[in-house]
């Protein structure tokens, strides 16, 4: 089967499309032939050999955390799954990942993939999905009629973020670009900061309950988010190379968050997106052996959006 790996980190030259031998299904795993993967930001970290402390990886490696496709064998003990069902699933982050015609998962990380979409698009859904959902419910215990604030709403997780916190009946103010500010504002937010043209701590003149910060700020704007929060409150921080910022004095806690695996929380995704009350937004898509480049093409100055990428033959 054709594969995207490395065998070293490094650059996005390390990456190879090459011949790989066909994984088997061991006791409890499922083999999927895969419809597509994405690109996510961790994929290039973890390449690149900046992740090596929290995700270990043997290599070679394949990326490719996101998995939409159909299940093709089914490992000992599965019961469930019946071979030919369409599914979506998020794989762990030092396993194999599925930038690979056929990629093992365990049985108990996949669910139905979403029923009036286009299976290869679902794939843009898991790790960006589940992200949202974790940082606003797991974590920041996002509630109707609460204020949220989402620092960098113009990306991926973000627009997810803002459909499921208006879903939830909360109040979201988002920051993003004049490029993105649309798109958010299409996507729920009732308030829109253009964080390129004036200080979100001066924007936000109401406090909110939670903080969900996604952009890449430097730690003093970080800690100044704060001082939005109300007493009790939280911050819930996806830029893990900082540690999210805390107000003891005032109660205001600190998450960092690492996206997990939760075929259940993904079920309730799909069940969102079949509803539609949930829209999978794709910005581009792109054959699996052009993987290589698309690594280059973010290195040299990141990903407009969303961009599932396709195995042959699927």
């Amino acid at each position: 089967m054709k594969a995207v790996r490395f065998h070293d980190f490094g650059d996005p030259e390390v990456l190879r499309y090459e011949d790989v031998d066909q994984p088997t299904p061991g006791a409890g795993q499922v083999r999927v032939r895969v419809a597509a993967t994405s690109f996510n930001p961790i994929d290039a970290g973890v390449r690149a050999g900046g992740m090596r402390g929290p995700m270990p990886v043997a290599l070679p490696h394949t990326p490719g955390r996101d998995v939409a496709g159909a299940v093709d064998a089914l490992g000992e003990g599965v019961t469930g799954l019946e071979i030919g069902a369409p599914v979506v699933g998020f794989l762990p982050m030092v396993e194999d990942g599925a930038a690979a015609e056929y990629v093992l998962m365990g049985a108990d990380l996949l669910t139905a993939a979403p029923r009036d979409l286009p299976l290869a698009d679902a794939a843009a859904l898991p790790l960006v999905g589940l992200t949202a959902w974790q940082a606003l419910f797991d974590h920041g215990g996002l509630e109707a009629g609460q204020r949220v604030l989402v620092n960098g709403a113009g990306g991926a997780v973000g627009g997810y973020a803002v459909q499921l916190a208006r879903w939830a009946g909360a109040h979201v103010v988002a920051t993003a670009s004049p490029r993105s500010a649309a798109a958010v504002k299409d996507a729920g937010a009732d308030e829109v900061v253009d964080h390129t043209s004036v200080e979100v701590t001066a924007a936000v003149t109401e406090p909110v309950d939670v903080v969900l910060n996604l952009a890449p700020v430097d730690p003093e704007r970080l800690a100044a988010l704060t001082d939005l929060v109300r007493p009790g409150g939280v911050v819930v921080n996806t830029t893990v190379w900082m540690p999210a910022p805390t107000d003891e004095g005032r109660g205001v806690r600190g998450v960092n968050l690492f996206v997990r695996g939760d075929a259940e929380q993904l079920a309730r995704l799909v069940a969102l997106v079949d509803g539609g009350e949930l829209r999978v937004e794709i910005a581009r898509r792109v054959p699996l052996a052009e993987l290589p480049a698309l690594h280059a093409e973010a290195a040299a100055g990141g990903l407009p959006g969303k961009v599932v990428v396709l195995v042959p033959g699927a």
